[in-house]
């Protein structure tokens, strides 16, 4: 329904900033690597059931290979990556940080292999956008702490490429066909590479308890499975450089929802930046970017 797509930006916001409660109720329990590959197993079960009741059309041998690379990028390296730095004890707000270069290198990208044309105000808004993200996360990085190591920032800065990468992927060559079969495929992906890391890096064990089990229900309904098809519907549909701006309110969405419901300290300071943000996003998807020539 055409009508209801103007709220699919804002419901992605807001969906994908929810994944902290996950993260944060799951990772005491089990080692991340496991955890993921089981969240990921499951996403895919629900998602070829849903086709069975459905019947969706099946993805070509050629939209499942490219959905599955998509896949290894975008859920198991980004999250991979992210949750193994959080594991080794990169605090979470320099992590969130790192990620948030995110629409900046996606916007490079998007220019070079999708011939989007950036106009001024669009990289103008973006690198506003940053600026609001770093006064809201501001606060979260006085701990550094021992966690932040040479292995850590690797795993954050190539959690930031790959997510960057597969994005692009799946908008240059698996945003065609059926969307169900495409986020399957792309969970397969991720769930490969998570199952491989975990057996050559983790015990496998998990602590089977009431947070664990919310945990996990949670990322695989909600994440996995909600935010994911409206990320893949704006994909689909939308630029690439617009798409990727919309992390930026992340980390603002993410701190009001800290705020709320586990009494996080939230200053005037931080309201700034998310209002800094706001701005910036609404500057990098205000007009419409014009396709280049292609050459």
């Amino acid at each position: 329904m055409p009508g209801l797509k103007r709220f699919i930006p804002a419901s992605f916001v807001v969906l994908w900033a929810t994944g902290f409660i996950g993260a944060r109720y799951a990772m005491p329990w089990a080692e991340p690597f496991t955890f993921l590959a089981v969240r990921f197993v499951l996403a895919a079960v629900l998602l070829a059931a849903l086709m069975a009741v459905l019947g969706s059309s099946r993805a070509t041998r050629k939209e499942a290979l490219h959905a599955t690379g998509a896949g290894i990028l975008m859920h198991g390296v980004y999250l991979g990556g992210v949750f193994w730095a959080i594991h080794r004890g990169m605090p979470a707000g320099l992590s969130a940080l790192i990620v948030g270069l995110q629409p900046l290198i996606t916007a490079v990208l998007a220019g070079k292999l999708l011939g989007e044309a950036i106009l001024p105000r669009h990289w103008l808004g973006l690198a506003t956008g940053l600026v609001g993200v770093v006064i809201v996360l501001w606060p979260k990085l006085g701990a550094i702490g021992g966690g932040v190591t040479p292995e850590t920032l690797a795993a954050s800065l190539i959690s930031v490429l790959a997510m960057a990468a597969g994005t692009i992927w799946q908008k240059r060559f698996a945003s065609g066909g059926n969307l169900v079969a495409a986020t399957l495929w792309q969970y397969v992906g991720g769930a490969s590479v998570m199952a491989l890391a975990s057996l050559a890096f983790e015990t496998h064990k998990f602590v089977i308890n009431g947070e664990l089990i919310f945990a996990m229900a949670w990322l695989v309904l909600v994440l996995s499975i909600g935010a994911i098809f409206l990320l893949m519907i704006m994909i689909r549909d939308g630029e690439m450089s617009k798409v990727a701006s919309l992390f930026y309110l992340v980390p603002a969405v993410t701190a009001v929802m800290a705020w709320a419901l586990f009494g996080e300290h939230l200053n005037m300071i931080q309201v700034a930046g998310m209002a800094i943000t706001t701005f910036g996003v609404g500057l990098a998807t205000a007009q419409p970017t014009r396709a280049r020539a292609s050459r």
